[in-house]
């Protein structure tokens, strides 16, 4: 577990995602939990640099050859583009793509802004790209896969998307809610959470689930390692379950699991008990994973 700087951190460039995992980067059409208000655009373009370390880390325990190509699936407004692009180089070819038509029109305008000669981005559906099979270094998503249904169908499209022998990597949330001393309003809004991710077929401790799901799509030598941060008072992140909730909160209360007065006393004293610098808080461990697709697929594994 590492301390972060005292510093917001939060502008510019990152998620997957980020926070717990209510990533925002990327989604298939009408199916992202946490929608694509405004507010919701805002947070991801926040949550960028807070990711960007981890995002390093992964791209690190993978291989991009510079003039490789590489697939940033539900890249959101900028995913990864920036960190890929520079990997695979002037000679290389990265790929953004996302199913919500904003996202991809910023993700462009992102490109354009940096320079990102080698990246074009594609809105499209994240579990039928329609792009060809067996085209990418390295396919790669971060904070999607928790904040849908059925994830499964998105890694095997992953899979059939990776040349032979190429490289999956994903990065997702798994929502321990690390926070000490313990308050009833924390614990109550983490439940709430927790059940309004599972009543719209999400899982916000996916990231766990990582390994199974490149196993059961074919991919072999899976690797995973868990990394978590601690927020100090003032850092954006030190509120970001409860951001999240504001985000659910119609969703939770047209679901009766609890009004939207109660809504309102139990983020009022949590802000509160956040705010004391003695308060311990690592909401989110972000599960960085990788696997490999066979150099030789058996003839009955289909991509």
């Amino acid at each position: 577990m590492s301390q972060t700087a005292n510093e917001p951190g939060q502008a510019g460039s990152s998620a997957t995602t980020g926070d717990p995992g209510p990533r925002g980067n990327g989604q298939l059409a009408g199916a992202y939990t946490l929608g694509s208000s405004t507010a919701e655009q805002q947070r991801l373009q926040q949550q960028l640099a807070v990711l960007r370390p981890h995002s390093a880390a992964l791209l690190d325990r993978v291989i991009l050859p510079p003039g490789g190509s590489a697939l940033d699936l539900g890249c959101g407004p900028a995913g990864i583009l920036d960190l890929l692009s520079a990997r695979a180089g002037p000679d290389g070819q990265v790929t953004g793509v996302d199913a919500n038509a904003q996202h991809a029109t910023a993700a462009r305008a992102f490109a354009r802004q940096h320079g990102l000669g080698n990246v074009r981005v594609i809105c499209a559906d994240a579990r039928r790209t329609g792009l060809p099979g067996g085209t990418f270094d390295l396919v790669h998503t971060r904070l999607v896969l928790a904040n849908i249904s059925r994830p499964g169908e998105v890694v095997t499209e992953m899979a059939r998307l990776a040349k032979p022998g190429g490289w999956v990597a994903a990065l997702e949330p798994d929502l321990l809610g690390l926070c000490y001393p313990a308050h009833p309003a924390m614990e109550r809004l983490t439940e709430l959470f927790v059940t309004a991710y599972r009543d719209q077929g999400a899982d916000p401790h996916l990231g766990r689930r990582l390994s199974d799901l490149f196993g059961a799509a074919g991919l072999t030598g899976a690797a995973a390692e868990a990394r978590s941060d601690v927020y100090p008072a003032g850092h954006p992140q030190r509120t970001v379950l409860l951001d999240l909730l504001q985000a659910m909160r119609l969703k939770i209360a047209a679901g009766g699991l609890a009004s939207e007065d109660e809504l309102d006393t139990l983020d009022a004293a949590a802000r509160r008990h956040l705010a004391d610098p003695s308060t311990l808080i690592a909401p989110v461990t972000y599960v960085l994973a990788w696997a490999r697709k066979p150099s030789r697929s058996p003839r009955s594994m289909r991509y």
